[in-house]
């Protein structure tokens, strides 16, 4: 299951990347750069949604824990790919970094997370997959 769950992380990470793309390229131009990451981080967290929905069944989890353990092993590897790889490969400054979770300057990435965490709960809850207890 673990694999299987790499390989969706894998795919919100494209997502992710096609929708800081359409952000910088569309969005942002037309609504400013406070709006643009919004909407980014709303479209974003539907997607991610989107993607929990369509593979939860695929990712093959057997118990309540195996759902909130992969929304905790993607919210890990999210973190450590936005910090590790923004910072040492991108250049992205500590402090821009964490300027995302400033959500008293309107950033609302930490929903992002959020629903990072709990989107495959609720995929194997709107899916009525049998799962045990853990």
């Amino acid at each position: 299951m673990r694999t299987r769950a790499f390989g969706v992380w894998l795919l919100i990470v494209l997502v992710a990347v096609m929708n800081g793309g359409l952000r910088e390229a569309w969005i942002t131009p037309r609504t400013g750069a406070a709006a643009g990451h919004a909407i980014s981080s709303v479209l974003l967290c539907a997607a991610i949604m989107m993607l929990s929905w369509l593979t939860i069944e695929w990712m093959r989890p057997m118990t309540r824990r195996d759902v909130w353990s992969v929304g905790a092993f993607w919210v890990a590897l999210t973190l450590a790919f936005e910090f590790l790889v923004g910072h040492y490969v991108f250049g992205t400054p500590w402090h821009q970094l964490r300027a995302d979770y400033n959500i008293f300057q309107g950033r609302i990435w930490v929903l992002v997370l959020i629903t990072t965490a709990i989107a495959p709960w609720l995929a194997a809850h709107s899916r009525r997959l049998s799962l045990r207890e853990a």
